[in-house]
């Protein structure tokens, strides 16, 4: 079977200008920000009118363990927002921006695929309306206003070893995780040990993607805790006078980013925290403006719903006051082959049983959903070599788990493949949902690391040592016991085992690190072996994307 690459369908497009998405919205043209002709920013002032308008209902998509055989959660996303619009609803899709470090790494791309995608694709994918870049440089002039400040006297007496405030950049590059900084002589500074994270995981970003406004952006970059004094005492980025200048930089990355489906449907496209290492949604501005604009809006929580759609629920809604209406969780027969454990080389081949034997990674997130009070449907996305008795075997499974699972074909026939899912999740979203996070806000930190732990990765417990428990309880002390928790774990498994598919039990989650992200409003855990600055693989996809004689793009996917 020959299959067009995702870049070339996308090209292929016929986008219409973005003047025009804008109008389907509502959105009168003086209050669109043209980058080029096929994606503009949305106006604050407009977006500030909008406070007393009723809202539409919120869809969550979310997934199984990701899998190398293949989700397909933002395809979905993507194709839902066109089968509701083809049904004759008014939808909005909002998704993510793409990094540039797993598009150079193992991704390729992220926009989306088939039939189904968010155009146009190509820039979405590389540099985009430059919001990242401008969250790299707000993230990077307090790091060196930092160190600045000690440099001319150190006034505010931080303690050198206790600067929590690292440098971030926008790849992967695993040589930049631990570094000493300020080597050469008294003119470069005082030396000390730092590193690198990927721009996805800076607190700045997770700031910029829950602000409601530019006043709120920069209230939440004042209160970043950057260091501590020698008194222990915290040291906030107003105090080195850093919010008006950081929230300057990012004045226009606060504005989400419009642009179009391959069937000429309105996306907002804002933010991109990563759900392995951060809290993985798009931007809260990007979500409550579609939601004031159309009847549904369907967002995407990154990678698996153990932790994308955790987060989705505890961190996002919690902070926004989003109160989803429904969910679809996508899986393939595919990945359920490879849960059930047969190899990546042998997917292709008939195999009913190894089906069967990796639904309960399914029937687990399936449950864990649920236990949000939120309506679901299973997402069937279909490949051409899934036989009837495995999409059968599968629609079985999800049914005695309480539930409905649709096969779904809109990464080959776009809207037309996706109606059936369209239908069902309007009738469950007309339904009634009981959502609430699975924790209060008023639990000690601990205990709400471990119900995370217990009720949605179904482990034994948290193994922490004493550090970690004392930060936890000094932070307490300190007035931010309240805020939710936010994990830091592989996306491939419901351990810290990458290895370990299916649903597991019997394991524990080991907490490495804490870090409080006082801005953002929450505690980050960081468990296993999970990096903050991810590397590049043994062949990275950066080997493969060049420009050809044409100068269009090649190698995104």
């Amino acid at each position: 079977m020959s299959v067009r690459p995702d870049i070339e369908i996308a090209r292929a497009a016929k986008k219409r200008p973005i003047l025009e998405i804008g109008e389907k919205l509502g959105i009168p043209a003086e209050h669109l920000l043209p980058y080029g002709h096929d994606k503009a920013k949305v106006g604050q002032a407009f977006i500030a009118g909008l406070k007393n308008r009723p809202e539409g209902k919120l869809i969550l998509v979310t997934a199984i363990n990701p899998t190398p055989a293949g989700e397909g959660k933002t395809t979905t996303t993507v194709g839902l927002g066109d089968g509701l619009n083809r049904i004759g609803k008014k939808a909005v899709v909002c998704i993510r921006e793409a990094s540039l470090g797993p598009n150079f790494g193992m991704k390729g791309g992220a926009a989306g695929g088939g039939m189904a995608q968010v155009v146009p694709m190509e820039e979405m994918n590389l540099h985009f309306t430059g919001d990242f870049h401008a969250i790299t440089s707000a993230h990077n002039l307090l790091a060196a206003m930092i160190d600045n400040h000690i440099y001319w006297g150190n006034d505010l007496d931080i303690d050198e070893r206790r600067i929590v405030w690292r440098r971030v950049m926008d790849m992967n590059d695993r040589a930049l995780r631990d570094i000493v900084v300020s080597l050469g002589g008294v003119a470069n500074g005082f030396p000390r040990q730092t590193g690198f994270d990927i721009t996805v995981a800076s607190e700045v970003m997770a700031i910029l993607c829950l602000s409601r406004d530019l006043e709120d952006l920069q209230q939440r970059l004042g209160d970043i805790v950057v260091a501590y004094t020698r008194a222990k005492t915290p040291v906030y980025a107003r105090d080195l006078k850093a919010d008006g200048a950081m929230t300057v930089l990012l004045k226009d990355a606060m504005q989400p980013n419009l642009v179009q489906t391959l069937e000429n449907n309105p996306a907002f496209v804002h933010g991109g925290p990563f759900a392995n290492i951060a809290h993985g949604c798009n931007s809260v501005i990007a979500t409550t403006t579609a939601l004031k604009l159309g009847d549904y809006v369907v967002t995407e929580a990154g990678f698996g719903a153990d932790l994308g759609a955790e987060k989705f629920f505890d961190i996002k809604c919690r902070k926004a006051g989003l109160k989803p209406a429904a969910a679809v969780i996508v899986a393939t027969v595919r990945a359920m082959k490879m849960n059930g454990g047969v190899a990546k080389a042998d997917l292709a081949a008939e195999n009913v049983a190894a089906v069967q034997k990796g639904c309960p990674n399914l029937g687990r997130h399936i449950g864990n959903v649920k236990s949000f009070g939120v309506p679901v449907v299973v997402a069937i996305n279909h490949f051409h070599s899934d036989t009837e008795a495995e999409v059968q075997a599968v629609k079985d499974y999800v049914a005695a788990q309480g539930a409905e699972a649709i096969l779904c074909k809109h990464w080959a026939l776009g809207s037309e493949g996706i109606k059936e899912l369209a239908h069902k999740v309007v009738a469950l979203a007309e339904g009634k949902s009981a959502f609430a996070p699975i924790y209060p806000d008023d639990m000690p930190l601990f205990e709400k690391l471990e119900t995370i732990a217990k009720r949605i990765y179904h482990a034994e417990g948290v193994v922490a040592d004493k550090a970690i428990r004392d930060q936890l309880r000094a932070w307490e002390a300190a007035g931010y016991g309240h805020l939710p928790i936010c994990v830091a774990k592989t996306q491939y498994s419901f351990t810290t085992d990458p290895a370990l598919r299916g649903a597991p039990t019997g394991h524990s989650i080991p907490v490495r690190e804490v870090r409080l992200s006082a801005g953002a409003g929450f505690v980050v855990a960081i468990c296993g072996e999970i990096m903050t600055m991810p590397g590049l693989p043994r062949n990275p996809s950066a080997e493969v994307i060049r420009l050809n004689a044409d100068g269009d793009v090649e190698g995104l996917f």
